[in-house]
């Protein structure tokens, strides 16, 4: 079984797949309210798809043993998908470029830090939340509106995702 290990998440490595939100990632910052907050500006490209419109939900994602099977990947091909971690935990993010149905060597893992969240661009094939150590909340802004917003694939053989 193919083996996987997660490298780190910068925005340089994850261009490819979307963008990493994040205030070490931000192109641009500023003071606002009277100098009492830093915004950091424009971390990410949201793209409803046609006809789609923007919505925020919060996933709760079950902590994931390691190693783990990634036997799947799935995409969401009108839209992008933002997650952004509610709580002080690491995560593991696994994605593949936009098109094909990817196989095993077309994956690459991340290890997102606390605070670190992620933006599939459209098309972008990933896995779902890998949630480490504790039930993890994440803020998702994705779309609703009509038409097939997600495609899914067997990994096959299955890579094997570990830290070691």
């Amino acid at each position: 079984m193919k083996k996987l290990l997660p490298e780190a998440l910068t925005a340089a490595a994850f261009a490819p797949f979307g963008e990493l939100i994040a205030v070490d990632a931000a192109k641009r910052h500023f003071s606002i309210n009277g100098g009492n907050t830093e915004r950091y500006h424009d971390l990410a490209e949201l793209v409803p798809g046609p006809d789609g419109k923007l919505i925020v939900s919060i996933f709760r994602g079950q902590p994931r043993q390691l190693p783990f099977a990634i036997e799947m990947m799935e995409r969401h091909p009108l839209a992008s998908q933002a997650f952004v971690p509610l709580t002080a935990q690491p995560y593991l993010v696994v994605v593949a470029r936009p098109g094909p149905a990817p196989g095993p060597d077309d994956l690459r893992a991340f290890l997102a830090r606390p605070g670190e969240g992620v933006n599939y661009a459209p098309g972008t094939w990933h896995h779902p939340l890998l949630a480490l150590n504790e039930i993890c909340d994440f803020l998702v802004v994705d779309r609703s509106g009509p038409g097939n917003n997600c495609d899914e694939v067997r990994i096959t053989p299955t890579v094997n995702l570990s830290l070691e």
